[in-house]
């Protein structure tokens, strides 16, 4: 398979990730100072990012805060502007060739063969990238089971579902053993039962050596992963550490009150962060808290549309270090 610039999205030779970890000391991905524009549109502004052998990293941000854009940059789909991108100490724009065999991505658009069954699409890739007959039917098998896509080897991929679909994507990335794993959206569209076998996938991956980066707006999912993280807000990381970590340093509980109108001047207490017809306002005891104002709205507590109660999550963090509450869908720059 291969993109708009005629460069194969999966070509790497097989072998055991193990042996292609770089030298000691050198992580699996390091980025630095990236730039990359579109016109007069920033989609990432001096990126600096370091992912290690074994570890999950969480890249969040709302759509068009840059994501794609990173995971194409290291995957060598695209060009930056400016900065260096190293998988195992290679540089992937100076050397493609070299840096290509450790990657394996699974984009976010689905990518496979729809006449094709699901054993020949995986037999395709794993002929791309070098595999030998014997570990090909090794891997297939291997990965088929993780994925639950055993029982549906000898079906067209036209005649899956859209989750089924979305399952062979990400097998197909992963037959080759790769160093680092590139997975953008990789729940996008999907049901319940592929988003956890994606999951469970994703930590075994870890376990094994691989580095995954898991690209999502899905903030539940790292959660669950209790993944690194790191934030992209407007083409910067904006935060970067443990699940952990991060929503004890950042995370608090608050009240969210939202109007139909604009917010009342008696609901814009110390505090108090407004954005548009919401407003948070920290509290250790939010249902307290509610009780206490609530009173003090009078007449404007009629154009009260919901009053939530906000626990310490990655959505508080992102809301700390933003100033902004996370909507998935919004739109900050160039994806």
């Amino acid at each position: 398979m291969q993109d708009t610039d005629g460069n194969v999205i999966v070509s790497v030779p097989a072998g055991n990730p193990a042996s292609r970890l770089g030298p000691p000391g050198v992580p699996t991905l390091a980025i630095e100072g990236l730039e990359k524009a579109y016109g007069v549109n920033t989609a990432l502004a001096g990126v600096d990012l370091r992912v290690e052998a074994g570890t999950i990293l969480g890249l969040l941000g709302p759509n068009g805060a840059g994501k794609t854009t990173l995971v194409s940059i290291v995957a060598g789909l695209r060009r930056p502007d400016a900065g260096h991108v190293e998988v195992c100490g290679i540089d992937v724009v100076r050397a493609p060739h070299a840096a290509r065999p450790l990657i394996g991505i699974a984009p976010q658009d689905t990518g496979v063969y729809l006449p094709l069954t699901v054993r020949h699409n995986l037999r395709y890739f794993a002929g791309l990238a070098g595999m030998s007959k014997a570990e090909t039917a090794s891997r297939i098998e291997h990965v088929a089971d993780a994925l639950g896509l055993t029982e549906m080897l000898g079906r067209r991929a036209a005649q899956l579902s859209g989750g089924e679909r979305r399952r062979l994507h990400t097998a197909i990335a992963l037959l080759h053993r790769p160093s680092l794993i590139l997975l953008d959206e990789p729940t996008t569209g999907a049901d319940v039962v592929t988003r956890a076998q994606i999951l469970d996938l994703v930590r075994a991956l870890a376990d094994e050596g691989s580095a995954v980066v898991y690209s999502t707006h899905y903030l539940h999912e790292i959660e669950t992963l209790d993944a690194d993280v790191a934030f992209i807000d407007r083409g910067r990381i904006v935060a970067r550490g443990r699940t952990g970590n991060l929503i004890r340093e950042h995370g608090s509980s608050a009240l969210l009150l939202t109007f139909f109108g604009s917010v009342p001047d008696a609901a814009r207490v110390a505090g108090a962060v407004v954005d548009g017809t919401s407003v948070r306002i920290p509290a250790d005891d939010p249902a307290a808290r509610a009780a206490q104002l609530l009173p003090d709205l009078g007449a404007d507590a009629r154009q009260l549309s919901s009053i939530e109660i906000v626990r310490p999550s990655l959505e508080s963090v992102y809301l700390a270090v933003t100033g902004r509450r996370y909507a998935a869908d919004a739109v900050e720059a160039v994806a």
